[in-house]
């Protein structure tokens, strides 16, 4: 669909490549044990993910700062479960959280398999709203960062998908023009709306079971991207 008129691929990484949920999980489960937090896995997580999805959202807004995300996604999980933690436990949980996240290295099923499928075809890149200093680890820790061209992150950018100025930058380091260009992501606001906003192709990699839209093609598994490339 795509083939003939696309000649750089932009993916997202986490919750597209890089399954972020699985590891973030793996992530709690190591260090609540270590700080003697006494809930259970799956009611924390239960909270946490939609949680963590609200103040990103506000974080991709310019709503709220990096620290504040970090601080203010575990304050209202533990206040959600009525557990009392104190603010020092909480700054020490979200210090090990990152240092930790990275260790984990769970890709989605076909990861592998469709970057090396594209690679030969197409030129590769990321384009990621997550901080540089843990991104680059889930890249190198994964063993994929070698299949991309271009690394774009919203702190190079000085902003965050949807916003134009990251596709930009984007474009600009890949020294491609955007009709030439597509954006697989998980994001309908970030990434597809983003992408499209600035002349970008986009398919939309439908990891939280969003309704269906006519924005762009969108696939269930990411070995249906070989369907459009």
């Amino acid at each position: 669909m795509f083939e003939r008129i696309v000649t750089d691929v932009f993916f997202d990484l986490d919750h597209t490549l890089w399954d972020f949920e699985k590891n973030s999980a793996l992530t709690f489960k190591k260090i609540l044990v270590e700080h003697s937090i006494a809930v259970e896995l799956p009611k924390f997580l239960e909270i946490y993910v939609p949680t963590n999805l609200v103040y990103w959202k506000l974080y991709r807004e310019e709503k709220i700062s990096k620290e504040n995300l970090r601080y203010q996604r575990l304050k209202t999980v533990f206040d959600a479960l009525n557990y009392c933690v104190s603010d020092e436990t909480i700054f020490s949980l979200s210090e090990q959280y990152i240092n930790h996240l990275s260790s984990y290295n769970n890709l989605f099923p076909n990861t592998l398999e469709v970057l090396e499928y594209l690679k030969p075809k197409y030129r590769l890149h990321i384009i990621t709203n997550g901080f540089q200093e843990i991104q680059d680890k889930k890249l190198k820790n994964s063993g994929i960062y070698p299949f991309f061209d271009e690394v774009i992150n919203s702190e190079m950018a000085g902003v965050k998908k949807p916003n134009p100025i990251i596709f930009e930058l984007a474009l600009k380091k890949a020294k491609v023009e955007p009709e030439k260009s597509i954006m697989i992501g998980d994001s309908l606001e970030a990434d597809v709306l983003g992408a499209k906003g600035v002349g970008l192709h986009a398919l939309h990699f439908n990891a939280h079971n969003e309704p269906i839209h006519e924005h762009c093609p969108m696939i269930q598994e990411l070995w249906e991207i070989k369907s459009y490339l």
